[in-house]
């Protein structure tokens, strides 16, 4: 639980560290800019807020590792891409955008705190305790933290400790190590963020 307050504060101090023009960079989701991706993060912020309210007395269905469901990495024409390009585009401008985001990543951060790690809730037709949901949101906010920092260089990237959950998580996902001792750079690979060594496929998690 103390994991998923690293990731998902740090994740909101990189969005702040921004300046506006960075907001049109390219990112690291493929067809995706800067705005688009923090459009995205709203989602996820309104995701945590439904799914921690969303409780249940069913047995769990899946844990932080089974939850995800390894899948080939998209290209940006997908209709969902293409939805969160118009959402991103529908603001005022990034100030505006910055604002909706900090109000749902604030009120979800606090949710998160306030929740029972045991309590179990529905997300997807499936059932997680909440420790192992917010655990799989450590992977969401770390990964599109690399995501908003790729092209980036003056922005800080995810903490050590999110990157080395999140490496531990995909490979029991993949079943199998990441090809690279970096954690960054392993997660880089594995995600196809970057061009990965011809021995290793990358995958999405979806």
């Amino acid at each position: 639980m103390d994991l998923f307050p690293r990731a998902w504060g740090a994740l909101q101090e990189a969005v702040h560290s921004l300046d506006y023009a960075q907001w049109v960079s390219p990112s690291g989701c493929a067809g995706w800019l800067v705005q688009d991706l923090v459009f995205h993060l709203v989602i996820g912020a309104q995701d945590i807020l439904i799914t921690l309210v969303t409780t249940t007395d069913a047995p769990a269905t899946r844990d932080a590792v089974t939850y995800w469901e390894p899948g080939s990495p998209g290209d940006g024409t997908d209709a969902e891409s293409a939805f969160v390009r118009r959402g991103a585009s529908a603001y005022s401008g990034p100030k505006s955008l910055l604002h909706h985001f900090d109000d749902l990543a604030v009120a979800a951060g606090k949710a998160a705190a306030a929740a029972d790690p045991a309590t179990r809730v529905e997300t997807r037709d499936e059932v997680l305790t909440v420790a192992d949901f917010l655990t799989t949101y450590v992977v969401e906010a770390t990964l599109h933290h690399l995501d908003l920092t790729l092209h980036l260089s003056d922005v800080d990237g995810p903490p050590a400790s999110t990157l080395a959950a999140t490496r531990a998580i995909m490979e029991g996902v993949v079943g199998r190590p990441l090809p690279s001792e970096d954690d960054r750079e392993a997660l880089l690979f594995a995600t196809g963020r970057l061009p990965a060594p011809a021995e290793f496929t990358p995958v999405a998690l979806g």
